[in-house]
């Protein structure tokens, strides 16, 4: 399933940043340019999942371990002109209708940054508009991907919570909300000098908030490690105790995007299919090595349509 959510979470960002999909059967935009963006985003993950010693000895900035810096900025080069492509193609288009006294309403992101480039073009140019572009997919697609995939693989192994949450979408809406979670903490460093809960934190220092100790202090929650979606319920207590997209004004700015894709998506999957695991095993839930925190192994199920689903797929096929 891996391969089927990236897509599905690469086609929701490209087509509010650009109107354009690069994944599934009914693409628009296939061919080279197509298969150009996978190649380009397979790439960019990649090397931002790599581990760069300089990063930890800046004193070793002029040394090119395995070639990373050279990879890394032939990949900047690339990701820079795919974009450039992108933003030169949507302001033809829109030349084109203005000309032609064409009024869209179908706007996407790129055309709303163009569109106020022309009143503030120090604050939209298209540098600045390419590094909203990567920032969204970077932060917005494989994160997306792998929380849908943890969801389903923990649901999978705990059949009677996905009974449970499909019984609950079933009587809410018919024949969605469960799950919002995205493994995103980015870390930030001191401005200055300053002093934090006692500690003394000295200038240009990078702090990492340990989640993953708050997430699993048994004085913060009952039975940390037992899966039990139930204890989100109630909206109480401690507003730290659950930090997935970070708090406070640097908090994840993606946050209504993120909970949006991933409970819809869930959400949809649970109420529309039957789901089983491909064997009896229980699944292996060891983490994978990446950014987003993937699952190591990916996720293998098997789905029927559920019976009322039978009814809408007819109908959608006797619409074409």
């Amino acid at each position: 399933m891996k391969l089927r959510l990236v897509g599905l979470s690469m086609n929701m960002v490209m087509r509010m940043v650009a109107g354009k999909r690069y994944f599934g059967g009914a693409t628009e935009g296939r061919g080279e340019e197509g298969e150009e963006f996978k190649e380009l985003m397979r790439e960019v993950f990649e090397l931002s999942a790599t581990s760069n010693p300089v990063d930890f000895l800046p004193v070793l900035k002029w040394v090119d371990f395995s070639g990373l810096e050279k990879r890394m900025w032939r990949a900047h080069r690339r990701m820079d002109g795919f974009f450039q492509g992108l933003i030169d193609e949507h302001r033809s288009k829109m030349q084109r209708e203005e000309e032609d006294g064409v009024d869209s309403s179908r706007k996407t992101m790129i055309d709303t940054m163009l569109t106020l480039q022309g009143s503030e073009p120090n604050t939209y140019s298209d540098d600045i508009i390419k590094g909203h572009v990567m920032s969204l997919i970077l932060a917005g697609t494989d994160t997306t991907a792998a929380t849908i995939e943890w969801g389903m693989s923990l649901l999978l192994n705990h059949p009677e919570i996905l009974d449970k949450a499909r019984a609950e979408i079933d009587n809410a809406v018919g024949n969605s909300r469960l799950v919002q979670e995205s493994p995103l903490l980015i870390p930030h460093q001191s401005s200055e000098d300053c002093t934090v809960g006692g500690y003394f934190v000295s200038k240009e220092t990078m702090l990492f908030v340990n989640t993953w100790a708050i997430h699993r202090d048994p004085t913060v929650w009952e039975d940390p490690t037992r899966f039990w979606p139930e204890r989100h319920s109630e909206a109480e207590g401690n507003p730290y105790r659950l930090l997935p997209f970070g708090a406070g004004r640097r908090s994840c700015p993606g946050i209504a995007l993120a909970n949006r894709a991933v409970s819809v998506a869930l959400g949809t999957l649970i109420q529309c299919f039957e789901w089983k695991r491909a064997g009896e095993e229980i699944l292996d839930m060891t983490e994978g090595p990446g950014l987003s925190m993937p699952k190591l192994v990916p996720l293998e199920a098997l789905c029927k349509p559920r019976k009322f689903m039978e009814d809408v797929l007819i109908n959608m096929q006797g619409d074409k």
